[in-house]
């Protein structure tokens, strides 16, 4: 191999037609084995052009070198090969055994689409933000939710509002819910929202009195609580119904309804309003 400075040093190269976190991780496994050794790791990463080698091989072949490489498109991957085999240096394909063994496993071609392995990473990320976001604003804890929200849920005690926001976080929805007691005056932020960004749940009076009864039993209190008499429950429903039609947001049923149910007529009002503007 040709040398052409005075670096003594030995260097692992990764390139990667995406950010190179794959092939590094590897390479500093392997390196690992030999307590490193004075290994220095390089990435090169978003290559997506044959000419980009070129020009990455010719830089590379100064130094004593290793080539570690996920290049999905067979076009690189053997003008990279190619270009290495000029100068005697040394490369290791890290993506193509496995996508041939699972192109045999799954008896079909695989996309050859960089980049989509950071995607799906995004998406992951999202997903916990969402997650976070809907502990942190949960039950009206910080009315400074409201206007960070995606999406804000109102409702009476017991209407399922903090599993529908759970739920709408693993479709990476952000989600805040605040609940409505007539005691207490209701965040103005909520009558700011847009419609399709405030969603009003409310409940069959005497299935919400079941509710709350098995509830009060479940914390070992006395089931004939102000908490679960009909009289508070219709008082509250009322003045929750009274709210959201100030609001203007949409109201749903959710009497008998799973979360699923429920989070679809959400996510169809949602996406249609984010479609049309309202």
């Amino acid at each position: 191999m040709s040398t052409e400075n005075n670096d003594s040093r030995q260097y692992i190269f990764i390139i990667s037609d995406s950010i190179g976190e794959t092939a590094e991780l590897v390479a500093r496994a392997a390196a690992s084995q030999f307590n490193g050794d004075g290994v220095e790791i390089r990435r090169v990463p978003y290559v997506n052009d044959a000419s980009e080698i070129y020009e990455i091989i010719e830089e590379i072949r100064q130094y004593n070198s290793l080539i570690a490489y996920t290049l999905v498109l067979p076009e690189l991957r053997e003008a990279l090969k190619k270009e290495a085999q000029k100068y005697n240096i040394m490369t290791v394909d890290i993506m193509t055994p496995m996508l041939d063994a699972l192109t045999a496993f799954k008896r079909k071609p695989p996309k050859l689409e960089p980049g989509l392995v950071r995607r799906m990473d995004q998406e992951y990320f999202r997903k916990v933000e969402a997650i976070e976001f809907a502990v942190k604003y949960d039950d009206g804890k910080d009315p400074r939710g409201i206007n960070r929200a995606d999406l804000v849920v109102v409702g009476v005690s017991r209407t399922s509002k903090t599993p529908l926001c759970m739920y709408l976080a693993h479709k990476r929805i952000k989600a805040a819910n605040v609940p409505l007691v007539p005691e207490v005056s209701p965040p103005e932020e909520i009558f700011n929202l847009p419609s399709h960004k405030l969603i009003g749940l409310t409940i069959r009076p005497s299935l919400l009195n079941e509710i709350r009864r098995e509830r009060l039993k479940s914390l070992g209190l006395t089931s004939n609580a102000d908490y679960a008499s009909m009289e508070r429950i219709l008082r509250e429903i009322e003045y929750a119904e009274s709210i959201m039609k100030k609001a203007g947001c949409s109201i749903i049923d959710v009497s008998n309804k799973a979360v699923e149910e429920t989070a679809s007529k959400v996510l169809e009002i949602y996406y249609r309003g984010e479609r049309y503007g309202r």
